[in-house]
């Protein structure tokens, strides 16, 4: 049996930080805010791993 290797939302383009210090992660693509990281809440809430990850573009300076 294989692991599924979980999304790392830091490096999602959907992943964003709040200003509310109780709820400091945000996903655009679930329209969440959560304590933990949006991942694991999607996980959590819908037995399966995030689908919407896209790794954000870094331009290289």
């Amino acid at each position: 049996m294989h692991s599924v290797e979980k999304p790392n939302c830091m490096k999602c383009k959907y992943f964003y930080i709040t200003w509310n210090n109780k709820q400091p992660n945000g996903c655009r693509m679930y329209r969440i805010v959560t304590k933990h990281i949006p991942s694991l809440e999607v996980l959590r809430h819908t037995g399966t791993n995030c689908i919407g990850f896209e790794e954000k573009f870094m331009s290289k300076k």
